[in-house]
């Protein structure tokens, strides 16, 4: 049959089951535009104030969900204002395809009105680019961009399209989505028995847990192996909600800012176990010192990250979930009570509650309360600094994509956009935005989009008026010199959210803030509660740049 460009666009996303999608409209997506309006009772299109705040509604959208989040945007400015988004999915590996208009083939390359080579721009932050200027491109181009964002290592996928192709006659037939093939390693049966072996015969095992467990959903699974092996169990920060926060033999987060315990047993390790984890600057801060009495086994779907960052042992190739399967019944019963013991006491040496002296609200009551008095099934999302870290230390995440955060990108201004998808995709599930007021200043105009869609989103903002985790390091390490990190901000957040149409609270201590808060999950709209944090609060325990747990600062 024959469809025009943009009818074919909507009845593909209708093929790979999207329902919603994010965006911005501009004057070479007017045929995509138009054409949404007449699928707007099969597509929800969900206007942003900003198309970086599609972009990471989209990825919020896809890393709560697990579906590919979709956000489309116009040329020029508007295909641009996308890229960070791009780069925040990709470093996170989050199947999302982006969408952009540009204009006629004919004004191409002539540096026409809001003219730009958005695939060039991309090119290092996307799986895979598609420039379609031909009618005839358009089908493939977009049926791939849904294989190539999920399949093996998932990841966002550009399709850049001239506004005469949405316009134009294209030959269209439904079909059922592409096949996606995962890698296999070629040796699997043997490297499982040889990962087998070393597994069952270790003295002090670790198991490192990270993004690409819920990437692959394979968490029941893993958890299946940690109760058959028995073995102590330690995340990256992209690997929160993979393992019951609960679970004895859970130790928390590794690296930077991680738990004395997590860090310390896979310093004392003798066999280390990665699943999905890719030995990032925040995990082994001195690679060649990381886990050194340890035999490192690694299973990864992507094998560019094998040798890295951090030399291992073995490896195997493929996804996770099929692997676990495979592995699991090559395994016999173990039992670590006494290895899990001795790192139970290295925790309760160096706990990580830290209390402050600052006589204003403490981050970890802040988010324990939080957590207490909320549904187990909360989404937490986090932008980027102190609170965010204090977030991953003491949110108690119990199920995989209920703790969204930029990890590799480290992206200020997520949290609100990533948090409206985050809801838009789980409209029965609450989610709290937790954020700095640096961070929230970046996207906050998103509040538009939170109150035109009636989100019942809460905003909790720690507000020590300076930017936290950079002002951190100044104090540590660069002799108090505060170079634009006390930016005399006067922002009043209860009167700017209630000016957007949503509701606000201020809040001084945690009497305040437990009254507020049963008032919050009460109110039909976004929230925003301010607390009043002191700017000399720390990220405690942390290991400094290039050195070992030998380093590791507490106070």
């Amino acid at each position: 049959m024959k469809l025009t460009g943009a009818e074919v666009v909507m009845n593909i996303l209708l093929e790979h089951g999207v329902d919603t999608v994010f965006g911005y409209p501009g004057g070479t997506a007017l045929f995509l535009y138009d054409e949404l309006y007449k699928y707007s009772d099969k597509i929800k299109h969900v206007l942003t104030a900003h198309e970086q705040g599609a972009a990471h509604a989209a990825d919020g959208y896809a890393r709560a969900t697990g579906k590919t989040g979709v956000a489309f945007a116009t040329s020029g400015p508007g295909a641009t204002n996308l890229v960070t988004g791009i780069a925040t999915a990709y470093l996170d590996s989050i199947p999302t395809v982006f969408i952009t208009a540009n204009v006629g083939k004919s004004l191409i390359g002539r540096d026409a009105f809001q003219e730009i080579c958005i695939t060039g721009v991309t090119f290092p932050i996307t799986k895979h680019s598609y420039f379609v200027n031909k009618p005839e491109d358009l089908v493939d181009a977009m049926r791939n961009a849904f294989r190539i964002a999920n399949e093996g290592r998932k990841g966002p996928v550009l399709v850049d399209i001239t506004k005469d192709v949405t316009n134009a006659l294209v030959d269209y037939e439904p079909a059922q989505p592409l096949p996606q093939t995962n890698p296999v390693d070629s040796e699997l049966e043997e490297k499982l028995d040889r990962f087998a072996e070393t597994l069952s015969t270790a003295k002090r095992p670790v198991m490192l847990v990270g993004g690409g467990v819920i990437s692959s959903n394979a968490s029941n699974e893993v958890y299946s192996l940690v109760k058959k092996l028995d073995y102590p169990v330690v995340s990256t920060l992209m690997g929160l909600g993979s393992i019951p926060e609960d679970d004895p033999r859970y130790f928390g987060m590794l690296g930077m800012h991680g738990s004395f315990a997590a860090n310390k047993c896979v310093n004392e390790s003798d066999v280390l176990l990665v699943l999905g984890a890719r030995f990032s600057d925040r995990v082994a801060l001195k690679p060649a010192s990381f886990a050194p009495k340890a035999k490192i086994l690694q299973i990864d779907i992507d094998k560019s990250e094998i040798n890295k960052n951090v030399e291992v042992e073995d490896y195997i190739i493929g996804d996770i979930k099929a692997v676990i399967s495979r592995l699991l019944p090559k395994l016999e019963q173990q039992n670590y009570e006494r290895w899990i013991k001795r790192i139970t006491e290295w925790d309760a040496e160096k706990s990580k509650k830290f209390k402050n002296a600052y006589q204003k609200m403490n981050p970890q009551e802040i988010i324990e309360h939080l957590c207490d008095a909320s549904d187990k099934e909360t989404i937490f999302v986090t932008d980027v600094g102190q609170h965010q870290m204090w977030a991953a230390q003491y949110v108690k995440q119990t199920n995989p994509r209920n703790f969204l955060s930029s990890g590799g990108l480290g992206t200020m201004g997520f949290g609100y956009g990533a948090a409206i998808g985050a809801q838009l995709g789980n409209p029965s599930k609450r989610v709290i935005h937790l954020t700095g007021d640096g961070s929230f200043h970046m996207n906050l105009n998103e509040a538009c989009t939170a109150v035109s869609q009636n989100l019942p989103i809460i905003t909790v903002i720690f507000n020590n008026t300076v930017l936290g985790m950079v002002y951190q390091w100044q104090t540590s390490f660069y002799d108090k010199r505060y170079s634009q990190t006390t930016p005399e901000r006067k922002t009043n957040f209860v009167k700017l959210i209630e000016a957007f149409g949503g509701t606000g609270f201020r809040v001084e201590n945690m009497e305040e803030l437990k009254e507020v808060y049963q008032k919050a999950l009460k109110i039909d709209g976004p929230v925003w509660i301010d607390c009043d944090v002191s700017a000399e609060d720390r990220v405690l325990p942390m290991i400094p740049n290039g050195n070992t747990i030998d380093g590791m600062l507490f106070e």
